[in-house]
């Protein structure tokens, strides 16, 4: 039989009330709010908290405040960037790419609940994995929703509700946020 966080991580419906997840969630709490503590010139106690979060050294900077569930479903490549107050609900696997920006406020949701209203009463939810190609960035206050793909080198307007796959080389914007215009290497 599978543990909660088992079916979590496979995207099945879970309990999230399981003492395990319990004491997952609360430990990333606490490391969040140590992180949201610290000041720039800390480096080094921040690079520690960040490695403990996300269960490996990132090569990533955040902008405090930071929030996320569970830290270790996060895969950050290589110079990533948060600016204040990004979200990052992990109840799947969030993947992200090199050189990421992320605008204030932005939210990546995985985390997701049932349509029928029993299945939602009876405190089970579920979630889908979100992935965030390379060299894209994602404006102040967006939100991507859960099982959204990102294709590298997008740009997600700010504000914009992403509730469909991203291709690549596209800059989306509105809610629910659609394709703009293509994009190329010339473009500034």
């Amino acid at each position: 039989m599978k543990t909660e966080k088992e079916k979590m991580l496979a995207g099945e419906l879970y309990d999230a009330s399981d003492p395990q997840l319990g004491a997952e969630r609360e430990r990333c709490r606490d490391l969040c709010l140590e992180f949201n503590g610290t000041r720039e010139a800390e480096t080094d106690n921040r690079r520690r908290i960040l490695s403990a979060l996300f269960g490996k050294e990132a090569d990533v900077w955040i902008q405090p405040p930071f929030f996320c569930d569970y830290g270790a479903n996060i895969v950050l490549g290589d110079k990533v960037f948060f600016n204040f107050n990004c979200v990052v609900l992990d109840v799947a696997q969030v993947i992200i790419g090199n050189n990421v920006l992320f605008g204030p406020a932005v939210q990546i949701y995985t985390a997701t609940h049932p349509m029928d209203h029993v299945t939602r009463a009876a405190g089970l939810e579920s979630g889908m994995p979100v992935t965030i190609g390379s060299d894209v960035w994602v404006g102040g206050g967006a939100i991507i929703c859960p099982g959204i793909n990102i294709g590298d080198r997008s740009v997600i307007g700010a504000g914009s509700v992403v509730v469909h796959d991203v291709p690549a080389d596209t800059f989306v914007a509105g809610n629910p946020a659609r394709v703009i215009r293509h994009l190329n290497n010339y473009e500034i």
